[in-house]
């Protein structure tokens, strides 16, 4: 990256970083039962709740309980259950003509960081009618209220039960957006480690790396505050010690309740100290070929951290030390310790360590993570497209089939 690009940068995380005092985050309220959420709704005097979820929440029953709390207490409610993997435009605009046909006055999502991020865009939406969500694109786009909004993860990963961030895909062109506000946050995050008790191994690992993504990549860039530090440290350590309990046995409660603290704790990180590359990267490959989120993070962790080199190595080292993963008390050794760590849990859960790529979109990825990260993203080094395409073909396998790949139209619209 040219120096001028560098300096524009880094004054407008500077920026930020000395506004972070000033902005108004929302720590979301915590519920422990569906009960409580149904009488808070009650009580709140809302007549239609809107569930937003996807078909495989659905298919497993994790919306039962819920949906029984709220019968219990005479709500009405409907559910929209077509969030796709990766909730595009289309998901939103159908989950918001359900919402306003029925008369809904009230949100509640329930699964992962899909069906979450669906519901604040149809937030946004409601705030915002006349605009449409790539109108919104960007930060703090969207200021006003917005409706009663309850998140019910289903997951431990994904902490969008507390993040300001919703990230939508426009199936037409492919592309991978965030709208972030700080009227997007739900009110409330119900935290019920039953919820997460039938959650696939599969999906355990990789909900559970993403968390750890949110916390790695809050602490070692720079605009961390005392309090991110903080839940960034506790959301490792409570990875380490009970993703792999979680993963081999989804009934251990306890597990998945000290997982459900950390994805809460690591969403909190960087809703206030942002991301960086990994997720930039991770964004443009997941809105190319539909890569599960916290799949892709968890391929693509050890490579970034790799490419940053010295320049995240004593906060790495620091963030090594306190969550447990290392006591080597020079620094290169404990990052070292702290990637091979990462590489251990992945191979351990059955996560790859490369993802499928075609050659000929690396352009155009490298230049759509470019744009998403660059200059917001507060990341210990800077790169520019040419130099995240090297992340991608360091972890992009270019030379095997791929059933979908990106329609390369030369620019994202």
């Amino acid at each position: 990256m040219n120096i001028f690009r560098k300096i524009w940068c880094r004054t407008v995380q500077t920026v930020f970083r000395l506004a972070i005092p000033l902005m108004p985050y929302r720590i979301p309220r915590k519920l422990h039962d569906c009960g409580e959420a149904a009488a808070l709704i009650a009580e709140s005097g809302k007549k239609r709740v809107l569930i937003v979820t996807d078909a495989g929440v659905a298919a497993h029953g994790l919306t039962d309980p819920i949906v029984v709390a709220l019968s219990a207490a005479g709500i009405p409610f409907e559910i929209f259950d077509r969030t796709p993997v990766n909730p595009t435009v289309c998901a939103v605009e159908e989950a918001l003509a359900l919402y306003r046909e029925k008369a809904c006055d009230c949100l509640l999502a329930v699964g992962g960081g899909s069906p979450m991020d669906c519901a604040k865009g149809v937030c946004a939406r409601l705030i915002k009618p006349k605009k449409s969500l790539l109108q919104m694109r960007g930060v703090l786009k969207v200021r006003g209220k917005g409706p009663l909004f309850i998140a019910v993860p289903t997951t431990a990963g994904t902490g969008s039960e507390t993040t300001i961030a919703a990230v939508v895909t426009d199936e037409k062109t492919h592309y991978k957006f965030t709208v972030m506000s700080f009227c997007l946050a739900p009110q409330y995050a119900l935290l019920d480690p039953r919820m997460t008790a039938t959650l696939p191994p599969a999906q355990t690992a990789e909900t559970g790396m993403d968390a750890l993504t949110h916390a790695v990549e809050a602490y070692i860039g720079r605009s961390t505050t005392r309090l991110t530090r903080r839940c960034a440290v506790n959301a490792v350590r409570l990875i380490r010690e009970n993703l792999p309990k979680a993963y081999k046995n989804g009934g251990d409660l306890t597990a998945r309740s000290n997982m459900q603290t950390a994805a809460f704790d690591a969403g909190l990180a960087f809703t206030i100290s942002y991301v960086g590359y990994v997720h930039a990267i991770a964004h443009s490959l997941g809105g190319a070929y539909n890569y599960p989120h916290g799949r892709t993070n968890a391929t693509l962790l050890p490579c970034v951290l790799k490419f940053y080199g010295k320049s995240c190595q004593r906060r790495l080292a620091k963030l090594a030390r306190c969550s447990g993963v290392s006591d080597k008390k020079e620094n290169g050794a404990a990052c070292n310790e702290f990637i091979a760590w990462i590489e251990t849990l992945n191979k351990e859960m059955n996560i790859p360590s490369s993802l499928v790529v075609e050659a000929r979109d690396i352009p155009l990825l490298a230049a759509n993570a470019d744009r998403e990260a660059n200059p917001l993203y507060p990341v210990p080094k800077l790169m520019d497209a040419e130099e995240l395409g090297e992340i991608y073909r360091a972890i992009g396998d270019t030379t095997a089939p791929i059933e979908t790949h990106l329609q390369y139209n030369g620019k994202f619209n």
